[in-house]
């Protein structure tokens, strides 16, 4: 069995901006990250980190390059095919929690579920199984207004893994929050991710929570190093 679960492998993306030109934002950058390894993604802002997880969460392509995904190079494949694999292997965390407002907790995480073809009664299940465990199950009915920011990021890390994915991608998971909290939801994310023994690559601009990750890899000048 191959033992990388993404590679990204010399991937080049421009994008144009009017008279000036091409704007470069990668150059090259290249991946590997294994089953069950948490690869830490330090940048400044503006480096193209962002542009970086969305080609690797098939939300974009590249100029150049390839994308392989449990073994399956993406790239070249039609948008369908790179829907399916998206919605059935990957997860997105996002600074903000993007959580539907007129839905509870508990809807939140069930209905991607849904959309995936599950039961109601066991999409349901599923999402309290996650919320209990991140500690948020005795607050399944309620909306994300009537959550804490902490709560409302560790719904959304549930609803992240809601259908099983086998690779996380998260951006800047915890950087909306307060420094304690932070620290908190992070113990959380890893927690979650080291018992479900996902592959993660996770953006952050803090080193502290960068060195609690498997690898650091830094993009630079479009390249990672």
């Amino acid at each position: 069995m191959n033992d990388i679960a993404l590679d990204l492998q010399v991937i080049h993306k421009a994008y144009k901006r009017g008279k000036p030109g091409e704007v470069t934002v990668l150059r090259g950058a290249t991946l590997s990250v294994r089953h069950g390894e948490v690869v830490a993604l330090v940048a400044p802002s503006g480096a193209g980190k962002s542009t970086l997880l969305h080609i690797a969460g098939l939300l974009d392509t590249p100029n150049s390059g390839t994308v392989t995904l449990n073994g399956t190079d993406m790239t070249g494949l039609s948008d369908r095919v790179r829907t399916r694999a998206r919605r059935r292997d990957i997860g997105f965390i996002y600074q903000f929690h993007h959580l539907l407002p007129e839905f509870s907790a508990l809807e939140n995480i069930a209905l991607p579920q849904q959309a995936n073809g599950v039961l109601q009664a066991d999409a349901n299940a599923r999402a309290l199984e996650l919320l209990d465990h991140v500690g948020v199950a005795p607050r399944a009915d309620h909306r994300p207004a009537a959550l804490s920011g902490g709560e409302q990021q560790r719904v959304a890390f549930c609803r992240s893994l809601a259908n099983e994915p086998s690779v996380l991608l998260a951006d800047e998971p915890t950087g909306n929050l307060d420094p304690a909290t932070s620290d908190q939801v992070f113990d959380v994310l890893m927690g979650l991710v080291r018992d479900t023994g996902l592959s993660a690559l996770i953006a952050t601009h803090n080193m502290e929570l960068a060195g609690r990750m498997d690898r650091i890899v830094k993009l630079q000048d479009g390249e990672l190093v």
